[in-house]
């Protein structure tokens, strides 16, 4: 059972306490207004940048800079959030000057939750996600609106120069490693030149060409030792039939067999280097199987190195295409769409909406503080209450007379006079009754 049912119980129990909403409401206005000073305004500025792609083609010049620009963004975003950078950034504005009594690490992670890093992605082409990012926004929130203009500004000036630096230094080490395999190359076939050439040496094969080269020349002066040995008996042939009859001079008989002796001599020479050659290349020729493997194993050898020669010379003609792009500003650049502004309102509450809900909050308080007296003693106050709850119509409403203590003829006269009245009443109540019985 309840105390209030209409408005004009409300207002009798606000009449009744009055004092209490009074005191409640009073120490709550007063309580907001404090709340509202004591709060400080929080400024935020932001800086926007966008991300553009790279001028020329990927197909006509490939970059080296593999990874996605979200992941590399995410690698930036950890930079800029490390201890160490947001310390020195502290430090530089002095940006809790105003509550010596945090620590450095509470400073680093209030500063952690001030700034935001937001990346709006690109539109895809396709079905696939290459985790492009257009607009990168940088956010900085602080209670003074040129450090967090500062702040922002500063954070977009060092994720440019991070994004630059990063690619620039990748594309670069990306060549030197190309350049160093290039080395490398050139000095294991160079080695392995040596090596050849060394067991060439060491096996009598110094002589250029395979050994099919080798077996064709045999060839060659097989048939060329034939051919000498066809002259060399023509020429016992011919001297043979030297006319030596007396018809023939003896000097002239002379004459045609020193002739036929000097043609000799020279056909048996060179017969005999014909043949020394022959014998050189027969003693090379006649190797072990495990020389011609060997000669094989080079050669393969050799063929892989070149090939490995011809891949790294082409990957690293293309970092040195990525480096030229990287250095001219012509691979992938941010560019900034708007710079950070010093904010001219503080996004918090305002003070005066603090102290309205702080004095609406005391009211409503107040009230309830009220509502809960009036619970504690459910005392029927009315006729109307009287007739609502218990169904009964009072004939007479006597209201509550407070007591007045005075001294002398004064009080014996409001004494007599309230007694008086009271007789009256109750008279007037007995007639009432003696009427109804009728």
């Amino acid at each position: 059972m309840g105390p209030i049912y209409t408005l004009a119980d409300f207002l009798d129990m606000l009449r009744r306490r009055m004092g209490l909403v009074s005191v409640v409401l009073i120490v709550g206005v007063i309580g907001s207004v404090l709340w509202a000073l004591s709060v400080p305004h929080v400024y935020e500025s932001s800086e926007v940048i966008q991300i553009e792609q790279p001028v020329v083609s990927d197909e006509l010049a490939r970059s080296t800079v593999e990874s996605s620009a979200a992941r590399r963004l995410q690698l930036i975003e950890q930079q800029l959030m490390a201890r160490s950078n947001l310390v020195k950034m502290i430090e530089e504005f002095g940006l809790y000057d105003d509550l010596p009594a945090l620590r450095p690490s509470e400073q680093v992670d209030l500063l952690r939750q001030s700034i935001s890093i937001t990346g709006v992605a690109a539109a895809r082409e396709g079905f696939a996600d290459d985790g492009a990012i257009s607009v990168l926004t940088i956010t900085a929130t602080m209670g003074d609106p040129e450090k967090a203009q500062r702040v922002a500004h500063t954070l977009a000036e060092m994720t440019r120069s991070l994004a630059t630096s990063q690619r620039l230094e990748q594309t670069r080490e990306t060549l030197a490693f190309f350049q160093q395999q290039e080395d490398s190359l050139l000095a294991k076939i160079a080695e392995l030149d040596a090596e050849l050439s060394q067991y060439r040496r060491a096996n009598d094969l110094s002589i250029e060409g395979s050994l099919e080269f080798r077996r064709t020349e045999l060839t060659s002066l097989n048939d060329a030792i034939l051919a000498l040995d066809r002259e060399i008996i023509t020429n016992q042939l011919a001297r043979q039939n030297i006319d030596r009859s007396g018809n023939t001079r003896a000097a002239t008989v002379q004459r045609e067999e020193e002739a036929l002796d000097r043609e000799m001599t020279s056909l048996s020479k060179q017969r005999q280097l014909l043949q020394d050659r022959r014998s050189s290349l027969s003693a090379s020729i006649e190797t072990t199987p495990e020389v011609e493997r060997t000669l094989a194993e080079f050669d393969r050898r050799m063929t892989q190195l070149q090939d490995q020669l011809e891949l790294v010379a082409a990957r690293r003609n293309e970092a040195a295409v990525a480096v030229s792009l990287e250095s001219n500003e012509r691979g992938e650049t941010f560019t900034t769409l708007e710079e950070a502004q010093l904010p001219d309102y503080p996004i918090s509450m305002s003070r005066k909406l603090r102290v309205a809900m702080g004095s609406v909050a005391a009211g409503l308080l107040a009230l309830g503080l009220a509502f809960i007296m009036e619970l504690r003693r459910p005392v029927i106050r009315t006729a109307a209450q009287m007739q609502r709850e218990t169904g009964l119509l009072p004939v007479v409403s006597i209201p509550d007379t407070a007591t007045k203590h005075k001294s002398g003829k004064g009080s014996q006269g409001w004494k007599d006079q309230t007694k008086a009245s009271l007789q009256g009443r109750q008279a007037r109540l007995e007639r009432s009754l003696n009427i109804e019985q009728r």
